[in-house]
């Protein structure tokens, strides 16, 4: 039988789907960072429960017999380290869970903007009654960064809306069934004069980090939005400040920012064209029964001998479709 090891953290639950584990694993390893080098010896598969903890680059030197690793996040950036990169370790994800949610946050954040409720929000406070128009999203433009499960949900959504879509890949192509046109992610800044909503749901790589710089947000109109439901590092914060300071975009949705937690003397906090939400954009209710029970219909095909799916390409540092 499999040895599994689960690395979790104090603030993680244990879902009931877990259960069986007791009876189909020769041994369940439940530790949490500061044990895992500990607790690698031996074992056959490791579940990152705590998707975001650095903890297996350090204690990867242990692993013995490790065959597969499972993520509970769509973004394995974490996991990306060299040692773990030439090996002949299996790693999977959490690709498909957070499709929906995350394609809804990102239209509340449109609404948001669009309808003016900063304004409207602030009027409530003083009692103040001023009728004002606001914009539709019909007939906009969003470009989406990032073309994976994520991006197509959030594709989806939107053209419902009548929202023009497009997007932002690793390479260009055209005849897109989810977004028509594809531009290379790498030539951001030349595709983004007609943008209003710019919207990054890339995964972190060497190819992302930094990609939404000063060249980008300045190509962008004045009215335009950026929405940040990816990973911080793909936008460069000094370069955001300084956009969203100096009037050159109109504002941002950022539920992922760089670093994290966002440090409390960051001007980011105090702008009244900034709406901040802590990397929940994913975590609608039942999320964490879903990720249990994808972990556990992975867990039953790696028992019989089958393909697994959501198989991560090491190479490129994500899960193709």
């Amino acid at each position: 039988m499999t040895v599994l090891t689960i690395l979790t953290a104090p603030d993680k639950k244990r879902p009931a789907h877990f259960d069986r584990l007791i009876d189909e694993a020769s041994d369940v390893r439940w530790v949490e960072a500061d044990e895992l080098a500990a607790a690698l010896p031996g074992t056959e598969v490791l579940l990152m429960w705590d998707f975001f903890s650095p903890a297996l680059k350090d204690a990867f030197s242990s692993a013995d017999r490790l065959n597969w690793i499972h993520a509970a996040s769509a973004g394995v950036d974490s996991l990306m380290f060299d040692q773990l990169r030439d090996s002949e370790v299996t790693v999977t994800n959490a690709r498909g869970i957070f499709d929906q949610p995350i394609a809804e946050f990102v239209l509340a954040f449109m609404l948001h903007f669009a309808k003016d409720f900063p304004t409207s929000l602030a009027h409530q406070r003083q009692r103040i009654w001023q009728h004002r128009e606001s914009r539709d999203l019909a007939g906009s433009h969003a470009m989406i960064v990032g073309t994976g499960s994520i991006g197509r949900a959030i594709a989806t959504t939107l053209r419902a809306l009548g929202v023009h879509v497009t997007g932002a890949g690793s390479r260009a192509r055209g005849g897109d069934p989810d977004f028509g046109e594809i531009i290379a992610s790498a030539d951001l800044a030349e595709h983004v004069a007609g943008v209003d909503w710019l919207i990054n749901i890339a995964p972190l790589t060497e190819h992302t980090t930094g990609i939404i710089d000063a060249a980008v947000l300045e190509a962008l109109p004045e009215s335009a939005h950026l929405i940040n439901v990816g990973r911080g590092a793909s936008v460069v914060t000094d370069d955001l400040v300084a956009a969203l300071d100096s009037g050159q975009i109109a504002g941002a949705g950022l539920d992922v920012v760089d670093p994290e937690p966002l440090p409390e003397d960051s001007p980011l906090w105090q702008m009244g064209n900034v709406v901040i939400t802590p990397h929940m954009s994913g975590d609608s209710a039942g999320w964490s029964d879903r990720l249990a029970e994808q972990f556990m219909a992975n867990w039953d095909r790696y028992r019989a001998g089958e393909q697994l799916f959501n198989i991560v390409d090491k190479a490129k540092g994500y899960a193709a479709g």
